[in-house]
């Protein structure tokens, strides 16, 4: 693919420079069928994604339909329009899909199965089958990235201790054991030091691969989105902080990133949503490393990376992900501040955390607070907060502050 130059603040890649891939459209803006207000885009899945979606589609004019498993998730709470059903059941996405003008996802877990034969039937879905898998099935994924020169991990499928061992004896130890399909938030993912270590998950019944441990200096994300008729456009580099394998920080843009370095990363996630024929989102997970980059993960849907675009970019990343499956052009995903900085919100033990609203407000006005409509578990995502500024160090020491201050007092 001829990648056009991406600068690190982001820009709009030209659809005219690469070929589109086999069964790409090349449509035109979608004529509202489902509703005389606008377009109908129709989101499996109702979590904090598909709610702040909605933020975005009122301001756009477009009606937002979700499925839900119940009432009480984050989304079904403020979405009018709000179906319930079973993700798994193509009866009920069948349902689900009628009077959308696309259909899109807030998870990847929808059977692929389902994807094509809602496709074959006729309705719009976006991201499509042969793209979301890449997302679903980790093995699928470094096959296909692997095959297209993207820089992976060392990696190889396992099913027994012979085959870790075996693969240790290549790679070294430790050995990063992934379950194929299901993993997310440091879910179905073991480092193990051993062949001991490696007991408990090649035990497990779960279909396994290896990669090889990757020693990086730290890790970075890169959004981008695609239209079904060949735009593309890449938001600015972000780093993201982990702990415990969950997203606890994002910085915006990459801090000490040079130019260079961040425009190949924009182009890595360009060629990736290309060659895979992505439409929507696609957030790509990286490895930094003395030698270079290696993607980690693909997720295509609006991303924990990205939660910082709301404030921090000239269109956030829901309504790029709404332009995009409506075919709509894509909006500018340029910066809003010199710096941006997005820390999660989690849950501590005091669950009472408007107690302590009023005060994270007063302290800081500028400050940009999201709850996700969502019990307080002690670690659970329940919202995030967002900051922006010039000096990356105040910017952070307020964002850090009042998602402190929020979580409550900690614990002993």
């Amino acid at each position: 693919m001829n990648s056009p130059n991406v600068p690190p603040s982001g820009r709009e890649a030209d659809p005219a420079a690469a070929p589109r891939p086999a069964g790409a459209t090349t449509g035109k803006a979608v004529v509202p069928v489902g509703g005389p207000d606008g377009p109908v885009v129709g989101m499996v899945g109702a979590g904090q994604l598909a709610r702040m979606t909605q933020q975005a589609a009122i301001a756009l004019g477009i009606e937002l339909r979700v499925l839900a498993n119940s009432r009480d998730e984050s989304a079904a709470k403020v979405i009018v329009d709000t179906r319930l059903g079973d993700y798994r059941d193509l009866a009920d996405l069948r349902e689900f899909a009628k009077g959308c003008d696309a259909v899109t996802f807030d998870h990847e877990h929808v059977p692929t199965e389902h994807i094509r034969a809602l496709l074959g039937e006729g309705f719009a879905v976006h991201p499509g089958a042969d793209a979301l898998v890449h997302a679903q099935d980790k093995a699928v994924m470094r096959e296909r990235l692997t095959a297209i020169g993207v820089p992976c991990p060392a990696w190889a499928h396992v099913s027994e201790a012979a085959d870790v061992e075996a693969f240790a004896q290549e790679h070294g130890w430790p050995v990063v054991l992934k379950a194929v399909r299901g993993g997310y938030d440091g879910r179905g993912v073991w480092v193990c030091a051993s062949a001991e270590e490696a007991r408990e998950p090649l035990e497990s019944g779960v279909a396994l691969l290896a990669e090889a441990f990757v020693p990086f200096e730290r890790e970075l994300a890169v959004l981008v989105a695609r239209s079904p008729h060949g735009q593309g456009v890449s938001y600015p580099v972000v780093e993201t902080v982990q702990k415990d394998g969950i997203c606890v920080e994002v910085i915006a843009p990459a801090p000490g990133l040079g130019e260079e370095d961040a425009a190949a990363a924009q182009h890595i996630a360009l060629k990736i949503a290309q060659e895979l024929g992505v439409t929507g989102l696609l957030a790509v997970e990286m490895f930094s490393t003395e030698s270079g980059l290696v993607v980690n993960e693909l997720a295509m849907r609006p991303h924990n990376s990205g939660h910082w675009t709301i404030e921090g970019a000239r269109t956030s990343q829901f309504e790029q992900h709404l332009r995009a499956v409506l075919n709509l052009p894509l909006g500018s995903p340029s910066l809003t501040a010199p710096v941006v900085v997005m820390v999660n919100l989690l849950g501590g033990s005091d669950p009472n955390i408007f107690s302590r609203y009023e005060h994270v407000l007063a302290h800081d006005p500028g400050i940009k607070i999201h709850f996700y409509g969502k019990d307080v578990r002690p670690g659970r995502k329940i919202g995030h907060v967002t900051a922006l500024g010039t000096d990356l160090a105040e910017v952070r020491a307020r964002a850090w502050h009042a998602a402190d201050c929020l979580k409550g007092p900690a614990d002993d």
